[in-house]
């Protein structure tokens, strides 16, 4: 994935002190000592441009990447302050490079190169001081990027429900890789994408962080990941509800959710009621992940809809929402 490959942005000082060591070392080669600040100074300036130009080229063309990214980096920092950062790091480079270059003219001509350096020097670290909020802003959102959930382009399952219903439990008992978990801030849980190899295939299962009932614009960060990954990469999904009512949240606001996201999407939702080892609900198929009984059934029902060349096999009677019904 993208992200994985961003480099660490430096500090203003950082990209300083590396500059001037390079531009030192470039000086100590020159034996006209005039000659010497004049060099100093160009590269200088063609340090720092490289390695701000560099810094905007680890980061992904935004636009290009696939929608469940795109949404990510939304919802955590918003593209536009990304582009802003992005941009200032930009005329910083070109800026540097055009005054160092005019300053390493003037220093062949000045009566005094040493004076014209110095200028240089504090000019050019002023403008890269200037974008150090920028810079620094950038390290933390590579940082995070790069711990998202690597999401491969497979026959994807996404478990979806209120929080504590079950959801972790279930992609436990189906997947038999070890879960990779990926933290994420503003959350008190990872995100889970757990896989299971189907012979040459493999099955791909993204846990969601729970949704609640409520509108859409006093949903939160972690909500707005879920719905994300909901309407982006599910090829089928499985609803979990709790009507044993552990989970702190009533039957009749789970089934409201239900409804909302049977509007959004037009795959397939396969509803299931888990907890039967505590109670069970007549409307819905039934499961426990805590011992295990009917997992295997929707794991089967689930797997069903992989599409072809994979044999399909005759889906069981669960609850399910067709692309039709949905409309």
């Amino acid at each position: 994935m993208e992200f994985e490959k961003l480099p660490t942005v430096p500090t203003a000082d950082e990209i300083l002190d590396r500059s001037f060591r390079r531009a030192a070392k470039k000086r100590k080669e020159k034996l006209n000592k005039d000659r010497a600040n004049e060099e100093f100074v160009r590269a200088v300036s063609h340090a720092i441009h490289d390695r701000l130009v560099y810094i905007i080229r680890g980061f992904p063309e935004f636009e290009e990447l696939p929608q469940f990214y795109r949404d990510m980096v939304e919802i955590l920092y918003g593209l536009d302050r990304i582009k802003q950062a992005l941009g200032a790091v930009g005329w910083a480079a070109k800026h540097t490079k055009m005054v160092g270059g005019e300053l390493a003219f003037q220093s062949r001509k000045a009566p005094d190169p040493l004076v014209v350096r110095k200028r240089a020097v504090a000019r050019l670290a002023s403008m890269v001081h200037q974008i150090d909020k920028d810079l620094l802003f950038l390290n933390e959102v590579r940082n995070v990027l790069r711990k998202l959930p690597h999401i491969d382009d497979t026959f994807t399952v996404v478990i979806a429900g209120y929080p504590n219903v079950g959801k972790s439990s279930f992609i436990r008992r189906v997947s038999t890789a070890t879960p990779e978990v990926a933290s994420y801030p503003f959350t008190t849980k990872g995100v889970i994408v757990g896989h299971r190899t189907m012979g040459r295939e493999k099955v791909q299962f993204v846990d969601t962080p729970g949704i609640l009932d409520r509108p859409a614009d006093e949903r939160n960060a972690i909500e707005q990941q879920a719905l994300s990954a909901v309407m982006n990469v599910a090829d089928v999904i499985l609803f979990i509800i709790d009507p044993s009512g552990h989970c702190g949240y009533p039957t009749e606001a789970q089934q409201h959710l239900l409804g909302e996201l049977q509007g959004l999407v037009e795959i397939p939702i396969v509803v299931v009621a888990n907890k039967s080892d505590i109670t069970r609900i007549d409307l819905y198929a039934s499961m426990s992940t805590e011992n295990g009984e009917g997992v295997d059934e929707v794991l089967e029902h689930l797997l069903s809809y992989r599409p072809a060349p994979t044999k399909m096999t005759r889906a069981l009677p669960l609850q399910t929402r067709t692309p039709e019904q949905n409309r």
